[in-house]
């Protein structure tokens, strides 16, 4: 297997408001077969019915409750622009579940949850590259 994510999809409960979510974040996303792809960099984020979703992975939706154990990232490249997302965010509806704030590895950052419970942190780590199309590098951790 090469090391490497195609598509991420993220089960919803209300394809139309997950959907305008992200729009009004600046997505522009395109819906087929009751689904919605939007292209993120060199993969795709997915939305498709929660309950669709389990099923065609084999296992059963217990519901939204507690943490599902995965948090999406976005890097940015300074401080004033996490703050204007996560702010963006609340704004369209997210819930601000942790507020932008210095990191222990000397970055800064915040999380909020999707309409449907997703979080997503909004960071900007000063040892990460980003590249003019938001492609991420990471460090060589091995280098002292």
């Amino acid at each position: 297997m090469e090391q490497r994510i195609s598509l991420i999809t993220l089960g919803v409960s209300d394809l139309a408001r997950s959907r305008a979510f992200y729009e009004s974040l600046g997505w522009r996303g395109q819906e087929t077969a009751q689904t919605v792809f939007f292209q993120a960099g060199g993969l795709a984020l997915v939305l498709w019915s929660r309950g669709e979703l389990a099923a065609d992975s084999g296992i059963e939706d217990r519901g939204p409750t507690g943490f599902g154990g995965i948090v999406l990232a976005h890097n940015v490249r300074g401080r004033e622009e996490v703050d204007a997302l996560i702010e963006a965010a609340r704004g369209a509806g997210a819930t601000v579940t942790s507020p932008p704030a210095t990191t222990f590895y000397g970055g800064y950052a915040g999380t909020f949850t999707d309409p449907d419970g997703h979080p997503w942190e909004i960071a900007h780590n000063p040892g990460f590259t980003l590249a003019d199309d938001g492609t991420l590098t990471l460090p060589d951790f091995g280098a002292a």
